[in-house]
């Protein structure tokens, strides 16, 4: 009898036990995961790239040949095509304070760790483009880059003046950064440099030039990790 009740007594402990770890786990804030939040930053940019002047027009996620490159390609996030110019996009998704100037080969994140100034990266890409498009040598091009609202600039502060061909914002505002760089050039500007046609021919030349193929890219983002 003894025995039963101590079984019995042992039973509803480890019930009320489990029950209570389920509870617990039930008010614990489930993780976002690091891909998870990559999407949704892409799904801000999509959304402020869908936002743009009228006349515009944009490729995602391009990938062509660069000699200079350590691994023989350049990935561009985002290029934009407009009647003024090109703007090539580079986007980051970091969290804490960016500390960097415009000719520091390292950026500091947090104090904690450093990378590579983004706006050299991103050069490397615009020299990438121009030889994709050697048949439009008057070209002008304007360097983006684009953080999340996690961040907070600590950088050059010209870099958050329209006046520059190199510009640091955050993914909220990069429509409202382009249409402002935009004006600021018709201000200075006779006519637009690019007419609709030139604008579509600029479009397929990228659009041609962009290697599609599954292996290369893999093989190109493992020698990214690498680096």
């Amino acid at each position: 009898m003894l025995k039963k009740l101590l079984g019995i007594f042992s039973s509803n402990q480890s019930t009320v036990t489990t029950s209570k770890s389920a509870k617990k786990g039930e008010h614990k804030k489930p993780k976002i995961e690091t891909t998870r939040i990559g999407e949704l930053g892409e799904y801000k940019i999509n959304i402020q790239l869908d936002q743009l002047p009228k006349g515009c027009k944009y490729l995602s996620d391009i990938m062509v040949r660069n000699a200079k490159s350590r691994s023989g390609y350049s990935q561009i996030d985002h290029i934009v095509i407009s009647p003024y110019g090109l703007f090539v996009i580079e986007t980051k998704n970091y969290n804490g304070e960016i500390k960097g100037g415009r000719k520091d080969r390292k950026w500091r994140v947090s104090n904690r760790f450093n990378m590579y100034n983004p706006l050299m990266q991103n050069y490397g890409h615009i020299k990438a483009i121009q030889s994709v498009l050697n048949g439009f040598p008057t070209l002008s091009y304007i360097s983006m880059v684009s953080f999340t609202m996690r961040c907070r600039f600590s950088i050059d502060p010209d870099l958050r003046k329209i006046d520059s061909d190199e510009l640091v914002v955050y993914d909220t505002e990069l429509s409202e950064f382009i249409q402002r760089k935009i004006n600021r050039i018709k201000a200075t500007s006779d006519k637009p440099l690019l007419g609709e046609t030139e604008i579509n021919q600029i479009y397929n030349v990228i659009d041609s030039a962009n290697i599609k193929d599954v292996v290369i890219r893999a093989e190109h983002n493992r020698n990214a990790k690498t680096k």
